[in-house]
C-alpha cells in the first residue's frame, strides 16, 4: 500500500512537532500577536492623560514578586497566561464596552484571546496535572491579587473615561513586563 504524498506530510509534521517533545516552546506567533495587541491598546486612547490627573493612582505591580528569574519555567508561563487571562478578562465586560470604541475593543480582545490560545498548550505540558496548584501560589496570586484592585478602583471610581484610561495606560506598561518575560523563557 502507497501513501500519498499528503499523508507522508502529515506523518513527517507530527513526528516533527515541538508538541510530541517533552520540552515546550513558544510559539513565534506569541510575538505578532503580543505586538497586535499593543497596538490595539495604544489605538484605543481617547482621552488626554492631562485631563485625567486626579485619577492617578498607584497600583502597586507586583514586580518584585514576579522577577522571572526566581521561578521554574512553569510558572513563569502560568504568570504570563495569567496576566493575559485577567487582562482579557478585565476589558472583556459589559463596563468596558461601555467606555471604549466597539471596534477597537474587540480587536484587543480577540488578539488577547489568541495569546492565550498560543500558550494553552504550553502551559499544559509545562505544568501537567499541577497545574491548577500554581494558580493559586507565590506569583500567579500575586497577579490575581493586583488585577482585583485594578477592578476595585474602576468600581470606586464609576468606571469613568479617565478610570479606564488610567488602566489602559497601566496595561499598556505591562507589555514591557510580558516582553521580557517571553524573552527570558525562551532562553
Amino acid at each position: 500500500m502507497a501513501f500519498s504524498v499528503s499523508s507522508l506530510m502529515a506523518l513527517v509534521m507530527i513526528f516533527s512537532s515541538p508538541i510530541s517533545s517533552t520540552s515546550c516552546y513558544l510559539p513565534q506567533s506569541l510575538d505578532l500577536r503580543k505586538q497586535e495587541t499593543f497596538t490595539a491598546l495604544d489605538q484605543m486612547k481617547t482621552i488626554s492623560l492631562l485631563s485625567c490627573l486626579k485619577y492617578r493612582s498607584d497600583f502597586k505591580f507586583p514586580q518584585e514578586k514576579l522577577d522571572g528569574s526566581q521561578f521554574q519555567k512553569a510558572q513563569a508561563i502560568s504568570v504570563l497566561h495569567e496576566m493575559l487571562q485577567q487582562i482579557f478578562d478585565l476589558f472583556h465586560t459589559e463596563c468596558s464596552s461601555a467606555a471604549w470604541n466597539t471596534t477597537l475593543l474587540d480587536n484587543l480582545c480577540t488578539g488577547l484571546h489568541r495569546q492565550l490560545e498560543d500558550l494553552d498548550t504550553c502551559l499544559e505540558q509545562e505544568t501537567g496535572e499541577e497545574g491548577s496548584a500554581l494558580g493559586t501560589v507565590g506569583p500567579t496570586l500575586a497577579v490575581k491579587r493586583y488585577f482585583r484592585g485594578l477592578h476595585l478602583y474602576l468600581k470606586e471610581k464609576k468606571y469613568s473615561d479617565c478610570a479606564w484610561e488610567m488602566v489602559r495606560v497601566e496595561i499598556r506598561r505591562h507589555f514591557l513586563f510580558i516582553n521580557e518575560l517571553i524573552r527570558k523563557l525562551r532562553k
